[in-house]
């Protein structure tokens, strides 16, 4: 099916598995609703966030996975910053092996093949080529139930067609209520990063998985989503990247989330307005650094979230609202 933007395609699909399941089964000793072969198209992958308020999206969190994925990376210390239950997927208690993706788009296997770099190379010798694919799942990686951070996500491939960067995302397994969520906003976020490096708009945005499923001790925060009836996305317009290569302001965007993680350096809100890069990315270090403030001593910055654009702040002031309850 096709959707005009993420909201659309998250609620129809959450609610197919949750009402209409094809099966109840207990993977891991979870009990969980499950539905299989499941597909749909986003047309405007920019849009690739819920704005229900019952679901409260971590809008920190989405673009902190997102960042690192294309770090690289696949250490622990990043990640779980940012989501503090990382730790249990981490098998030495220092990196991630099957969910830390970057390191397998930037440094696949022994050979650590750049497949970011191969992808552009094959662009450029065939713009129509199908042959733009990036791997994900490792068949090295171990299956057995002692291990529990396996590649959800097979591969990502891409596709230049009428100037415009299409993407398709192959999914062994996806979360309909959670991992999804943060998922697509990723695979988008990398979508719209190729494209704006390549000089192309974005196209579409296709997400197949094989088994889609919901966790029973989330079904009460399923019910609460889906008779959520507010109309919050009507009012915003998520944000574009600039039509430019990014990746230098990315350094910067690195630079200051190490500085704020680490508490090497004191967030203030004038340096990150002072930088000289685009305002897309400045908003960014602006939320992580807010993040960092709640993190540290407990509150919101003030002045951060005034320079927040509003779209930004109606996330904040929805996933931290304990904050804005306090009286002055």
């Amino acid at each position: 099916m096709k959707f005009e933007n993420f909201q659309e395609a998250y609620l129809h699909n959450m609610k197919n598995v949750y009402l209409t399941p094809e099966f109840i089964n207990e993977p891991r000793g979870n009990k969980s609703k499950e539905v299989l072969n499941l597909s749909f198209v986003i047309e405007n992958p920019i849009e690739r966030v819920c704005y229900l308020p019952s679901r409260k999206t971590n809008i920190v969190f989405n673009f902190a996975e997102a960042l690192w994925y294309l770090s690289g990376k696949n250490d622990l210390d990043f990640i779980e910053y940012y989501a503090s239950n990382m730790r249990k997927y981490s098998m030495d208690g220092k990196c991630v092996t099957g969910t830390a993706y970057g390191k397998k788009i930037f440094q696949y296997g022994d050979k650590k093949i750049n497949q970011w770099n191969r992808l552009l190379d094959v662009f450029k010798e065939d713009r129509d080529s199908k042959r733009g694919f990036i791997g994900i799942f490792d068949p090295n990686e171990i299956l057995t139930l002692e291990n529990i951070d396996v590649s959800c996500t097979i591969g990502l491939q891409f596709f230049i067609r009428n100037s415009k960067l299409f993407m398709s995302t192959f999914m062994r397994a996806n979360d309909a209520y959670r991992g999804i969520l943060s998922d697509v906003f990723s695979f988008t976020f990398i979508q719209e990063m190729l494209a704006t490096q390549m000089g192309l708009e974005v196209g579409s945005y296709c997400h197949n998985v094989a088994t889609t499923h919901i966790y029973e001790p989330d079904n009460k925060m399923v019910e609460k989503v889906l008779s959520d009836t507010t109309k919050e996305k009507e009012l915003f317009s998520f944000p574009c990247m600039p039509k430019k290569n990014n990746w230098d302001d990315l350094k910067e965007v690195y630079k200051y989330e190490k500085l704020y993680r680490t508490h090497e350096e004191e967030f203030k809100v004038d340096d990150v307005l002072n930088l000289n890069i685009a305002e897309y990315w400045k908003q960014v270090i602006l939320l992580l650094g807010l993040f960092a403030d709640i993190k540290r001593k407990n509150h919101i910055d003030k002045e951060a979230f005034e320079n927040l654009l509003p779209i930004y702040q109606y996330f904040v002031k929805n996933k931290w609202d304990k904050f804005f309850d306090r009286k002055e």
